[in-house]
Protein backbone atom coordinates (compact mmCIF):
# COMPACT_ATOMS: atom_id res chain seq x y z
CA UNK A 1 0.00 0.00 0.00
CA UNK A 2 2.93 2.24 0.50
CA UNK A 3 4.03 2.15 -3.33
CA UNK A 4 0.28 2.90 -3.93
CA UNK A 5 0.31 5.59 -1.53
CA UNK A 6 3.23 6.64 -2.96
CA UNK A 7 1.90 7.13 -6.63
CA UNK A 8 -0.99 9.06 -5.02
CA UNK A 9 1.17 11.32 -3.44
CA UNK A 10 3.16 12.02 -6.72
CA UNK A 11 -0.04 12.45 -8.64
CA UNK A 12 -1.09 15.28 -5.84
CA UNK A 13 2.40 17.48 -6.21
CA UNK A 14 2.56 16.63 -10.10
CA UNK A 15 -1.51 18.70 -9.92
CA UNK A 16 -0.69 21.19 -7.81
CA UNK A 17 3.00 21.98 -8.98
CA UNK A 18 1.99 21.89 -12.38
CA UNK A 19 -1.60 23.90 -12.54
CA UNK A 20 -1.44 26.16 -9.91
CA UNK A 21 -3.41 28.67 -11.98
CA UNK A 22 -6.31 25.92 -11.63
CA UNK A 23 -6.34 25.95 -8.00
CA UNK A 24 -9.77 27.92 -7.62
CA UNK A 25 -11.33 25.95 -10.33
CA UNK A 26 -10.72 23.10 -8.69
CA UNK A 27 -11.48 24.33 -5.32
CA UNK A 28 -15.35 25.08 -6.86
CA UNK A 29 -15.52 21.87 -8.33
CA UNK A 30 -15.00 19.82 -4.47
CA UNK A 31 -17.72 22.35 -3.24
CA UNK A 32 -20.16 21.49 -6.29
CA UNK A 33 -19.93 17.47 -6.03
CA UNK A 34 -21.16 18.18 -2.00
CA UNK A 35 -23.88 16.03 -1.65
CA UNK A 36 -25.13 19.36 0.09
CA UNK A 37 -26.17 20.64 -3.28
CA UNK A 38 -27.94 17.56 -4.23
CA UNK A 39 -30.20 18.52 -1.90
CA UNK A 40 -30.49 21.85 -1.54
CA UNK A 41 -30.23 22.40 -6.00
CA UNK A 42 -30.60 19.52 -7.43
CA UNK A 43 -33.79 17.67 -5.62
CA UNK A 44 -36.02 20.85 -5.68
CA UNK A 45 -35.50 20.92 -9.25
CA UNK A 46 -36.18 17.78 -10.23
CA UNK A 47 -38.84 16.80 -7.84
CA UNK A 48 -41.26 19.58 -9.17
CA UNK A 49 -40.29 18.97 -12.56
CA UNK A 50 -40.41 15.11 -12.72
CA UNK A 51 -41.49 13.82 -9.19
CA UNK A 52 -39.78 10.12 -9.48
CA UNK A 53 -36.38 11.13 -10.52
CA UNK A 54 -36.63 13.48 -7.14
CA UNK A 55 -36.96 10.87 -4.92
CA UNK A 56 -34.84 8.44 -6.49
CA UNK A 57 -32.01 11.08 -6.21
CA UNK A 58 -32.59 11.36 -2.31
CA UNK A 59 -32.64 7.62 -2.00
CA UNK A 60 -29.16 7.26 -3.95
CA UNK A 61 -27.43 9.90 -2.33
CA UNK A 62 -28.78 8.94 1.23
CA UNK A 63 -28.13 4.82 0.56
CA UNK A 64 -25.25 5.62 -1.16
CA UNK A 65 -23.40 8.00 1.49
CA UNK A 66 -24.59 5.54 4.28
CA UNK A 67 -22.56 2.67 2.05
CA UNK A 68 -20.02 4.73 1.81
CA UNK A 69 -19.86 5.43 5.56
CA UNK A 70 -19.87 1.98 6.26
CA UNK A 71 -17.04 0.83 3.35
CA UNK A 72 -14.82 3.66 5.34
CA UNK A 73 -15.14 2.32 8.63
CA UNK A 74 -14.08 -1.17 7.10
CA UNK A 75 -11.60 -0.12 4.59
CA UNK A 76 -9.54 2.17 7.14
CA UNK A 77 -8.46 4.47 4.32
CA UNK A 78 -5.62 7.37 4.59
CA UNK A 79 -5.58 10.59 3.47
CA UNK A 80 -2.85 12.06 1.52
CA UNK A 81 -2.74 15.27 3.91
CA UNK A 82 -2.00 13.23 7.13
CA UNK A 83 -0.29 10.02 5.23
CA UNK A 84 2.75 11.87 3.71
CA UNK A 85 3.93 13.43 7.29
CA UNK A 86 3.62 9.48 9.06
CA UNK A 87 4.51 7.05 6.85
CA UNK A 88 8.04 5.55 7.25
CA UNK A 89 8.39 5.37 3.05
CA UNK A 90 10.55 8.61 2.87
CA UNK A 91 12.77 7.91 5.79
CA UNK A 92 16.08 8.37 3.28
CA UNK A 93 14.43 11.21 1.31
CA UNK A 94 12.50 14.16 1.78
CA UNK A 95 8.44 13.63 1.11
CA UNK A 96 6.79 15.38 -1.51
CA UNK A 97 5.91 18.75 -0.96
CA UNK A 98 1.70 18.83 -0.74
CA UNK A 99 -0.37 21.79 -0.24
CA UNK A 100 -3.50 22.18 1.89
CA UNK A 101 -6.72 24.13 1.25
CA UNK A 102 -9.97 24.93 3.18
CA UNK A 103 -11.38 21.66 1.74
CA UNK A 104 -8.59 19.62 2.51
CA UNK A 105 -9.43 18.30 5.62
CA UNK A 106 -11.71 16.15 6.13
CA UNK A 107 -12.20 13.89 9.26
CA UNK A 108 -13.06 10.22 7.93
CA UNK A 109 -11.66 7.52 6.68
CA UNK A 110 -10.46 8.04 3.37
CA UNK A 111 -11.83 4.86 0.98
CA UNK A 112 -13.85 5.36 -0.97
CA UNK A 113 -14.30 8.86 -1.93
CA UNK A 114 -17.44 10.39 -0.58
CA UNK A 115 -17.59 13.46 -3.01
CA UNK A 116 -16.91 10.92 -5.91
CA UNK A 117 -19.12 8.08 -5.25
CA UNK A 118 -21.71 10.92 -4.18
CA UNK A 119 -20.98 12.85 -7.87
CA UNK A 120 -21.16 9.13 -9.64
CA UNK A 121 -24.76 8.50 -8.37
CA UNK A 122 -26.49 11.61 -8.66
CA UNK A 123 -25.47 12.68 -11.93
CA UNK A 124 -25.78 8.62 -13.37
CA UNK A 125 -29.65 9.04 -11.91
CA UNK A 126 -29.70 12.54 -13.79
CA UNK A 127 -28.49 11.48 -17.46
CA UNK A 128 -30.47 8.30 -16.95
CA UNK A 129 -33.72 10.16 -16.75
CA UNK A 130 -32.97 12.60 -19.10
CA UNK A 131 -32.66 10.17 -21.77
CA UNK A 132 -35.69 8.01 -20.26
CA UNK A 133 -37.73 11.16 -20.45
CA UNK A 134 -36.67 12.41 -24.03
CA UNK A 135 -36.24 9.19 -25.76
CA UNK A 136 -38.68 6.79 -24.14
CA UNK A 137 -39.61 3.90 -26.49
CA UNK A 138 -38.62 5.70 -29.25
CA UNK A 139 -36.84 4.10 -32.67
CA UNK A 140 -33.41 5.20 -32.19
CA UNK A 141 -31.70 7.84 -34.49
CA UNK A 142 -28.87 9.78 -34.89
CA UNK A 143 -29.87 12.68 -33.23
CA UNK A 144 -30.95 10.81 -30.29
CA UNK A 145 -27.20 8.31 -30.86
CA UNK A 146 -25.83 11.99 -30.37
CA UNK A 147 -27.50 13.08 -27.70
CA UNK A 148 -26.72 9.85 -25.84
CA UNK A 149 -23.00 10.14 -26.42
CA UNK A 150 -23.04 13.89 -25.85
CA UNK A 151 -24.85 12.94 -21.97
CA UNK A 152 -22.39 10.38 -21.15
CA UNK A 153 -19.39 12.03 -22.32
CA UNK A 154 -20.75 15.34 -20.12
CA UNK A 155 -20.91 12.68 -17.78
CA UNK A 156 -17.61 11.43 -17.48
CA UNK A 157 -15.99 14.67 -18.03
CA UNK A 158 -17.79 15.69 -14.34
CA UNK A 159 -16.52 12.28 -12.77
CA UNK A 160 -12.79 13.10 -14.21
CA UNK A 161 -13.39 16.99 -12.69
CA UNK A 162 -14.14 15.34 -9.64
CA UNK A 163 -11.69 12.86 -9.13
CA UNK A 164 -8.66 15.68 -10.02
CA UNK A 165 -10.32 18.20 -7.69
CA UNK A 166 -10.39 15.52 -5.00
CA UNK A 167 -6.72 14.96 -5.74
CA UNK A 168 -5.92 18.13 -6.23
CA UNK A 169 -6.95 19.36 -2.76
CA UNK A 170 -4.82 16.10 -0.84
CA UNK A 171 -7.87 14.89 0.40
CA UNK A 172 -7.89 11.59 -1.38
CA UNK A 173 -5.52 9.15 -3.40
CA UNK A 174 -6.45 8.77 -7.01
CA UNK A 175 -7.42 4.61 -6.31
CA UNK A 176 -10.03 5.86 -3.70
CA UNK A 177 -11.77 8.31 -5.95
CA UNK A 178 -11.66 5.78 -8.63
CA UNK A 179 -13.57 3.32 -6.55
CA UNK A 180 -16.43 5.95 -5.26
CA UNK A 181 -17.20 6.51 -8.94
CA UNK A 182 -17.18 2.56 -9.37
CA UNK A 183 -19.50 2.18 -6.14
CA UNK A 184 -21.81 5.78 -7.04
CA UNK A 185 -23.01 4.02 -10.50
CA UNK A 186 -23.42 0.40 -9.07
CA UNK A 187 -25.58 2.45 -6.51
CA UNK A 188 -27.40 4.02 -8.87
CA UNK A 189 -27.99 1.53 -11.10
CA UNK A 190 -28.98 -0.68 -8.46
CA UNK A 191 -32.03 2.13 -7.63
CA UNK A 192 -32.93 1.51 -11.49
CA UNK A 193 -34.98 -1.84 -10.39
CA UNK A 194 -36.53 -0.69 -7.55
CA UNK A 195 -39.53 0.75 -8.05
CA UNK A 196 -41.44 0.24 -4.21
CA UNK A 197 -39.43 3.70 -3.28
CA UNK A 198 -41.88 6.00 -4.73
CA UNK A 199 -44.66 4.51 -3.02
CA UNK A 200 -43.12 4.13 0.06
CA UNK A 201 -45.81 4.64 3.69
CA UNK A 202 -44.21 7.08 6.49
CA UNK A 203 -43.63 3.92 8.13
CA UNK A 204 -41.24 2.71 5.36
CA UNK A 205 -39.98 5.81 5.87
CA UNK A 206 -39.20 5.49 9.42
CA UNK A 207 -38.01 1.74 9.76
CA UNK A 208 -35.47 2.59 6.55
CA UNK A 209 -34.20 5.35 9.13
CA UNK A 210 -34.30 3.71 12.41
CA UNK A 211 -32.51 0.63 10.68
CA UNK A 212 -29.57 2.74 8.92
CA UNK A 213 -28.90 4.55 11.91
CA UNK A 214 -29.36 1.57 14.36
CA UNK A 215 -26.80 -1.19 12.01
CA UNK A 216 -24.07 2.05 11.68
CA UNK A 217 -24.41 2.95 15.94
CA UNK A 218 -24.15 -1.13 16.20
CA UNK A 219 -20.81 -1.70 14.04
CA UNK A 220 -19.65 1.51 15.93
CA UNK A 221 -20.34 0.49 19.17
CA UNK A 222 -19.09 -3.55 18.09
CA UNK A 223 -15.82 -2.54 17.12
CA UNK A 224 -15.16 -0.44 19.58
CA UNK A 225 -15.84 -3.20 22.02
CA UNK A 226 -12.99 -5.05 20.11
CA UNK A 227 -10.71 -1.98 20.54
CA UNK A 228 -11.18 -0.74 17.40
CA UNK A 229 -11.54 3.06 17.33
CA UNK A 230 -13.63 4.22 14.02
CA UNK A 231 -12.92 7.66 15.19
CA UNK A 232 -9.30 7.35 14.80
CA UNK A 233 -8.82 10.00 11.77
CA UNK A 234 -10.55 12.58 13.51
CA UNK A 235 -6.83 13.03 15.46
CA UNK A 236 -5.28 12.53 12.68
CA UNK A 237 -7.35 15.65 11.11
CA UNK A 238 -6.35 17.47 14.26
CA UNK A 239 -3.26 17.27 14.02
CA UNK A 240 -1.84 17.35 10.77
CA UNK A 241 -4.12 19.81 9.64
CA UNK A 242 -2.00 23.02 8.78
CA UNK A 243 -4.81 25.20 10.16
CA UNK A 244 -7.24 24.31 12.99
CA UNK A 245 -10.25 26.29 11.46
CA UNK A 246 -10.06 23.87 8.58
CA UNK A 247 -10.97 20.96 10.85
CA UNK A 248 -15.26 20.78 10.89
CA UNK A 249 -17.59 18.74 12.71
CA UNK A 250 -19.83 18.65 9.78
CA UNK A 251 -17.56 16.43 8.29
CA UNK A 252 -17.08 13.84 10.75
CA UNK A 253 -18.70 10.27 10.16
CA UNK A 254 -21.46 11.01 12.38
CA UNK A 255 -22.37 14.12 11.49
CA UNK A 256 -22.26 12.88 7.76
CA UNK A 257 -24.72 9.98 8.81
CA UNK A 258 -27.62 11.78 10.74
CA UNK A 259 -27.60 14.52 8.15
CA UNK A 260 -28.46 12.01 5.18
CA UNK A 261 -30.94 10.18 8.05
CA UNK A 262 -32.85 13.60 8.09
CA UNK A 263 -33.31 13.82 4.78
CA UNK A 264 -35.06 10.77 4.28
CA UNK A 265 -37.15 10.93 6.89
CA UNK A 266 -38.03 14.50 6.09
CA UNK A 267 -38.78 13.03 2.66
CA UNK A 268 -41.31 10.95 4.20
CA UNK A 269 -42.56 13.03 6.64
CA UNK A 270 -43.26 15.43 3.03
CA UNK A 271 -44.59 12.56 0.71
CA UNK A 272 -46.90 11.60 3.23
CA UNK A 273 -48.44 15.16 4.46
CA UNK A 274 -51.82 16.37 3.80
CA UNK A 275 -49.93 19.34 2.58
CA UNK A 276 -47.97 17.54 -0.49
CA UNK A 277 -51.44 15.67 -1.30
CA UNK A 278 -53.26 18.65 -1.52
CA UNK A 279 -50.78 20.68 -3.43
CA UNK A 280 -48.21 18.24 -5.80
CA UNK A 281 -51.00 15.53 -6.20
CA UNK A 282 -54.39 17.71 -6.67
CA UNK A 283 -55.00 19.62 -9.57
CA UNK A 284 -52.48 22.21 -8.95
CA UNK A 285 -49.53 19.87 -9.64
CA UNK A 286 -50.98 19.08 -12.64
CA UNK A 287 -50.09 23.18 -13.70
CA UNK A 288 -46.40 23.76 -15.24
CA UNK A 289 -46.72 27.29 -14.02
CA UNK A 290 -47.60 26.06 -10.61
CA UNK A 291 -44.15 23.49 -10.79
CA UNK A 292 -41.97 25.82 -12.12
CA UNK A 293 -43.54 28.37 -9.58
CA UNK A 294 -42.63 25.61 -6.60
CA UNK A 295 -39.07 25.38 -8.36
CA UNK A 296 -38.08 28.91 -7.81
CA UNK A 297 -39.75 29.58 -4.58
CA UNK A 298 -37.89 25.70 -3.16
CA UNK A 299 -34.27 27.36 -4.48
CA UNK A 300 -34.73 30.72 -2.57
CA UNK A 301 -36.08 29.27 0.54
CA UNK A 302 -33.81 26.55 0.85
CA UNK A 303 -30.79 29.09 0.01
CA UNK A 304 -31.96 31.81 2.78
CA UNK A 305 -32.71 28.55 5.08
CA UNK A 306 -29.16 26.97 4.58
CA UNK A 307 -28.02 29.97 6.19
CA UNK A 308 -28.16 28.54 9.63
CA UNK A 309 -25.57 27.03 10.90
CA UNK A 310 -25.95 24.90 13.99
CA UNK A 311 -23.52 25.37 16.65
CA UNK A 312 -20.72 23.26 17.28
CA UNK A 313 -19.97 24.07 20.41
CA UNK A 314 -21.81 21.00 22.03
CA UNK A 315 -21.62 18.14 19.86
CA UNK A 316 -25.22 16.03 20.71
CA UNK A 317 -26.66 19.24 20.13
CA UNK A 318 -24.95 20.10 16.60
CA UNK A 319 -25.89 16.08 15.95
CA UNK A 320 -29.46 16.87 16.66
CA UNK A 321 -29.69 19.71 15.06
CA UNK A 322 -28.23 18.95 12.03
CA UNK A 323 -30.48 16.05 11.35
CA UNK A 324 -34.15 18.41 12.10
CA UNK A 325 -32.67 20.84 9.79
CA UNK A 326 -31.78 18.29 6.83
CA UNK A 327 -35.23 16.57 7.58
CA UNK A 328 -36.71 20.11 7.16
CA UNK A 329 -35.32 20.65 3.69
CA UNK A 330 -37.17 18.13 1.90
CA UNK A 331 -40.45 18.34 4.14
CA UNK A 332 -40.31 22.13 2.72
CA UNK A 333 -39.31 22.15 -0.87
CA UNK A 334 -41.33 18.74 -1.06
CA UNK A 335 -44.88 19.90 0.53
CA UNK A 336 -44.75 23.27 2.81
CA UNK A 337 -43.95 25.40 -0.19
CA UNK A 338 -45.88 23.55 -2.60
CA UNK A 339 -49.04 24.28 -0.51
CA UNK A 340 -48.20 27.54 -0.18
CA UNK A 341 -47.82 28.55 -3.66
CA UNK A 342 -50.84 26.70 -4.39
CA UNK A 343 -53.14 28.63 -1.55
CA UNK A 344 -51.69 32.20 -3.02
CA UNK A 345 -52.27 30.94 -6.99
CA UNK A 346 -55.63 29.71 -5.89
CA UNK A 347 -56.65 33.38 -3.97
CA UNK A 348 -55.20 34.95 -7.06
CA UNK A 349 -57.20 33.22 -9.16
CA UNK A 350 -60.72 33.91 -6.82
CA UNK A 351 -59.43 37.59 -7.26
CA UNK A 352 -59.23 37.35 -10.77
CA UNK A 353 -63.17 36.18 -10.69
Amino acid sequence: MDLLHHSGIQATHYLQASYPGSQDWFLFVSFAADLRNTFFILFPIWFHLCEAVGIKLIWVAVIGDWLNLVFKWILFGQRPYWWVHETGFYHNTSAPPIQQFPVTCETGPGSPSGHAMGSAGVYYVTVTAILSIILGNKQPSWKHRFLRAALWAAFWAIQVCVCLSRVFVAAHFPHQVIAGVISGMLVAESFQRIHSIYEASLQRYVATTLFLFSFALGFYLLLKCLGVDLLWTLEKAKRWCENPEWVHLDTTPFAGLLRNLGILFGLGLALNSPMYLESCRGKPGQRLSFRLSCVAASLVTLHLFDSFKPPAKVELLFYLLSFCKSAAVPLAAAALVPYCVSQLLSQKEKKAV
